[in-house]
């Protein structure tokens, strides 16, 4: 089994280091099984993978009602997590993570922790949900917020037209942000 740890920075994150396993042929890579994550019912699984080309960064999203499971598939990317939960003890905080080709690690990102990344280099990130996609479950602060207070490695990233529209965090009121779960 690999090592589960909890986040040093930030309330029930958890960061799983992959262990590969290769040779001549290539390598193989257990990345997820639902006994490491317990807290949770993964009864509706869906998983999914996202292509970006170097220089993209997708992000911040959150959710009230969807856990995330990420791991870098291909390439590298620098993972950012900040906590927007008023009643946990790590609000506001954030922290940032290379994963990857170099660093095989998983993240357990839980509800109402904001999550994104900017790819490194071409990167694709396969990633696990416990619940179906809900668009009203679509939540977004901004990438550049000065309150979180990311370095995000780029100051002129690509973005969607969503993810350069997202409200700051002090736009958005405490009543309306997810609560530990």
């Amino acid at each position: 089994m690999p090592k589960i740890s909890q986040s040093p920075q930030i309330h029930r994150v958890k960061f799983v280091a992959l262990r590969p396993f290769g040779d001549e042929r290539g390598r193989f890579l257990e990345t997820f099984r639902k006994e490491w994550f317990p807290e949770r019912s993964w009864e509706r699984l869906q998983s999914n993978v996202s292509y970006s080309k170097a220089g993209v960064l997708r992000g911040l999203h959150f959710h009230f009602h969807q856990v995330d499971y990420w791991f870098c598939v291909q390439g590298r990317i620098q993972v950012v997590l900040a906590d927007l939960r008023p009643d946990s003890p790590t609000f506001r905080q954030a922290e940032s993570v290379e994963i990857g080709e170099r660093y095989p690690l998983g993240v357990f990102i839980p509800v109402g922790v904001a999550h994104g990344f900017l790819a490194l280099t071409d990167a694709a990130l396969a990633y696990n949900v416990d619940n179906y996609y809900d668009s009203t479950d679509e939540h977004g602060v901004a990438w550049d917020d000065p309150e979180l207070a990311v370095d995000w490695l780029t100051t002129d990233p690509l973005l969607s037209e969503r993810d350069r529209s997202n409200p700051r965090l002090a736009e958005l009121p405490k009543d309306s942000l997810p609560h530990l779960a």
